[in-house]
């Protein structure tokens, strides 16, 4: 599947309801359970900037929501957002040869500010960012994500309508020409979790060339 190791900067993207974040600590895990350092993390990250993110996405900073900022001002914050990210968490942790899972990153970016921006404006503010060594992209359809976002207890955001989730669908598919580094590997999401699983499993062994059994020390 690779020329050579792979950095060790996994991403796993998808729409909200896809399974991403389930993914990303099941994947930790079985890295860890394997000897590896890993570490989780996700954008918009807890840092102040993605603290900002959020509550704009919830229209709960200052009145702010999609209608009174400026889509552009908000694939700005993500771009400042991920700057610091790579900079002060990720660099450091693959430095250290450490297994960073990010939940969603670049990908979304261009799926969902992509849509009002213009998805190669979005790209091309982007085009310094590092890319992954591997983008898992769990795809599924957008009622079916919905189904599971309304079955969870969390607080929604405007990116969680249906309707936007189905350009934002499209929206991926358009992301995986524009980003050719990025090693993306398309998963059906719509199986179980376990089955989804198995086959992250499978493709990070076969990419980072991690046998059954495995002790990096």
């Amino acid at each position: 599947m690779v020329n050579g190791e792979k950095n060790r900067f996994i991403v796993i993207e998808g729409l909200d309801g896809a399974g991403t974040t389930t993914q990303a600590h099941k994947l930790s895990a079985w890295l860890i359970s394997k000897g590896y350092d890993a570490h989780v993390t996700a954008e918009p990250t807890e840092g102040r900037i993605g603290r900002i993110i959020r509550q704009i996405l919830r229209g709960e900073f200052l009145g702010m929501d999609e209608k009174t900022l400026p889509p552009e001002s908000i694939a700005g914050l993500f771009l400042a957002d991920r700057a610091d990210h790579i900079n002060g968490e990720i660099q450091p942790l693959l430095k250290q040869g450490t297994f960073v899972i990010c939940d969603r990153y670049l990908m979304s970016s261009l799926a969902y500010q992509g849509i009002q921006c213009g998805i190669e404006w979005v790209a091309s503010v982007n085009s310094t960012m590092m890319a992954p060594g591997l983008t898992l992209m769990v795809e599924v359809e957008a009622d079916v994500a919905a189904k599971r976002r309304a079955a969870r207890a969390d607080e929604s955001d405007l990116y969680e309508v249906t309707a936007f989730q189905r350009q934002v669908a499209d929206g991926y598919r358009d992301a995986a020409r524009l980003r050719p580094n990025d090693n993306i590997v398309t998963i059906d999401g719509s199986r179980s979790i376990s089955d989804v699983f198995d086959e992250i499993v499978d493709i990070v062994a076969n990419t980072y060339q991690i046998p059954a059994e495995s002790n990096p020390s």
